[in-house]
């Protein structure tokens, strides 16, 4: 059992600001997630959310402020033992079948102990589209193909981005399962979403990104 009141957060930002062409998008801020907890993180189009988690990702570099993971400052290393993201952009090879993709992608970045690729494509409803091409997909069974590839990953801390998009009511309750699943397993998430109304049913905090002067977390 993990012990709250010891463990330092999986990952935390302190006085994490970004501008984009001399224009501020976010910041400073400062956020943190616990193991067994997610972050909503809000806003309006435009606010940054996006922009947050490739930030926490790596794939930006701030302005200023300081990104941990487990208690230390984050390494690209770290990063990509820590972290699985969830874009907007699928990161799927199109011309391959989506069990090849899976397998491709385990080996680069590693698997969840006791998963294997053919389980999780049954666990997201894609079984029977094993040797289907990514080309041949829908928007939905696309973004069901990178749940997979997110559910696979052995990272304590996902970062989704609008994982609820392109999915109908069945999905969305499958993105609140996975969810509920990883933080269970002592995981943590943050979670961009435009609403309430899609968000999975978990202990979280709310993170709302608005004019930089005016962010707060909850």
């Amino acid at each position: 059992m993990i012990d709250s009141t010891t463990a330092p957060p999986l990952l935390a930002a302190r006085g994490l600001r970004f501008s984009r062409n001399e224009e501020p998008v976010f910041g400073p801020l400062d956020l943190h997630v616990d193991a067994g907890e997610a972050l909503l993180v809000q806003g309006s189009n435009g606010a940054g959310k996006t922009t947050l988690l490739r930030v926490l990702a790596g794939l930006l570099a701030a302005d200023q402020g300081q990104i941990e993971i487990d208690g230390r400052t984050a390494s690209n290393s770290d990063r990509s033992r820590y972290i699985a993201y969830l874009s907007h952009l699928t990161a799927l090879k199109q011309d391959l079948g989506t069990l090849e993709n899976l397998h491709f992608l385990c080996g680069l970045q590693g698997r969840r102990a006791r998963q294997m690729p053919g389980n999780a494509l049954a666990i997201v409803g894609l079984a029977g589209y094993e040797e289907t091409p990514v080309r041949q997909l829908s928007a939905g069974q696309k973004k069901r193909l990178s749940l997979a590839r997110v559910w696979l990953s052995p990272a304590p801390v996902w970062l989704l981005d609008e994982p609820y998009a392109n999915l109908d009511l069945e999905g969305i309750n499958l993105v609140n399962r996975m969810i509920s699943a990883h933080l269970r397993s002592g995981g943590a998430a943050l979670v961009t979403t435009h609403g309430a109304y899609a968000a999975p049913p978990v202990r979280n905090r709310l993170l709302t990104l608005g004019r930089p002067d005016q962010e707060a977390a909850a």
